[in-house]
């Protein structure tokens, strides 16, 4: 089933405090749309029934996005990514453990930090900077690109990591913790399997293709380090229906289809699909629409059955 906000009129301008709450309280009362938006998948069966805390309530949302510790240049983000439709989408709980892979600054980090609370834990993900040649002809590439040529080289600590610690110095984002990890396995030295609760990969999926990164094993970690009824919510810049990854390295998009039937690969099922960053309009032949607008993004839910 897709799941369509579009009954609330959401846009990408910077939404008043005052209206966060009111936006989530339509969220509530709005009937779920099922829409024919290009390569929107059907989910199927519904979600797995959840267990412990409450998801979060719109007020409690409200708050956390109003918060006015949170820095002018994340609320400058809310204005594109809609934190407020993201956050309700994912499902979040207070003591939730997460794992935010290919953190990045930390915007997602931090939004997940403050909505699972000070009993939760969110672990921001980074990739080392190590010397690994690139694959000859990497997927998403323009033209095959030599080894010598692309060659990442040995280097200090990517500034991920001291972003995400920065973001931790804060007593509301204090449960954030930095990981330096290899893409094809994410994960913390000190987790156990089957003990996380959530997995996010905000609009980085795509740039795995050129890069190299062996995504079927990445998946399967990932699979493997979630608890049954675990989430993996994964967002992207809308591709073609038959491009698969190989625009990844030059317009910067996927095609939906393709990403799903790879971590359905893995053993996730697809629940639910969020049509709230959806832009029809976007013909998704380059990387900036023409005329300016939102590029179309697409975000998928699965589950760990």
């Amino acid at each position: 089933m897709n799941v369509d906000t579009t009954c609330l009129k959401p846009t990408r301008r910077a939404t008043p405090a005052g209206l966060v709450l009111a936006l989530l309280l339509g969220m509530a009362g709005c009937a779920v749309q099922r829409t024919g938006l290009p390569d929107a998948p059907s989910t199927g069966n519904g979600p797995l029934p959840t267990t412990g805390a409450a998801t979060l309530s719109p007020a409690r949302i409200a708050d956390i996005l109003a918060s006015p510790d949170r820095s002018e240049a994340d609320r400058r983000n809310d204005q594109r990514r809609l934190p407020a439709q993201m956050l309700a989408f994912i499902g979040l709980r207070p003591g939730m453990v997460a794992l935010d892979v290919s953190a990045g600054g930390g915007y997602t980090t931090e939004l997940l930090a403050r909505a699972v609370g000070p009993t939760g834990k969110v672990y921001g993900q980074s990739a080392p900077r190590i010397a690994r040649p690139a694959p000859a002809a990497p997927e998403g590439a323009a033209a095959p690109v030599s080894t010598a040529a692309s060659s990442v080289p040995a280097g200090p600590m990517r500034p991920s990591p001291l972003a995400l610690a920065a973001r931790a110095a804060n007593p509301r984002a204090g449960n954030i913790v930095a990981v330096v990890a290899p893409l094809e396995s994410p994960l913390p030295a000190e987790l156990v399997p089957a003990s996380l609760d959530l997995v996010t990969l905000m609009f980085n999926y795509h740039d795995l293709g050129h890069m190299g990164v062996d995504r079927a094993g990445m998946n399967r970690a990932l699979f493997a380090a979630l608890k049954p009824g675990g989430l993996y919510v994964v967002a992207d810049h809308a591709g073609r229906p038959g491009t698969g990854i190989s625009e990844a390295g030059t317009l910067h998009r996927i095609e939906e289809a393709f990403l799903r039937a790879e971590v359905e690969a893995a053993g996730f099922r697809l629940i639910e699909s969020g049509n709230f960053l959806r832009n029809p309009n976007d013909p998704r032949d380059r990387n900036t629409p023409e005329p300016p607008q939102p590029k179309d993004e697409f975000v998928l839910k699965f589950v760990k059955p």
